[in-house]
């Protein structure tokens, strides 16, 4: 059995950051690519970043260059690190697993088998 559990969202003023986290139960979290996904009200899931069992990183273009997704293999954890903080980038976020080791932004959401609840961030101007 899989669990997902995210933490560190929080309240936070723009141009501020924020550490998200993503600790993972269960054999075989290294052999999975992950990603982070947000929803906000009256939106559509969108797909953040991910992480590749190899290192590869993709990232959503709202995001690339202030965002930076990472994992540890041996603590069977992912973060997700974010830095100047928009109003837009107010949403649940969620971590969740892949299918397979290699993925991108772009793969359907479908392909992630395994989700977390969320843990909340929102961005104050």
């Amino acid at each position: 059995q899989v669990r997902l559990v995210e933490s560190g969202g929080g309240s936070v003023q723009a141009g501020g950051s924020l550490r998200l986290s993503c600790k993972a139960s269960g054999a075989s979290y290294g052999s999975h690519c992950m990603g982070w996904f947000r929803q906000a009200p009256g939106k559509e899931r969108e797909g953040v970043a991910t992480i590749a069992t190899n290192g590869g990183r993709s990232y959503a273009e709202p995001v690339k260059g202030r965002f930076t997704i990472s994992r540890d293999n041996p603590k069977n954890t992912l973060d997700l690190q974010m830095t100047y903080l928009k109003p837009e980038d107010t949403a649940m976020y969620y971590c969740a697993r892949y299918f397979g080791s290699y993925c991108t932004i772009g793969d359907a959401r479908s392909s992630f088998d395994y989700w977390g609840q969320g843990t909340q961030v929102t961005v104050s101007s």
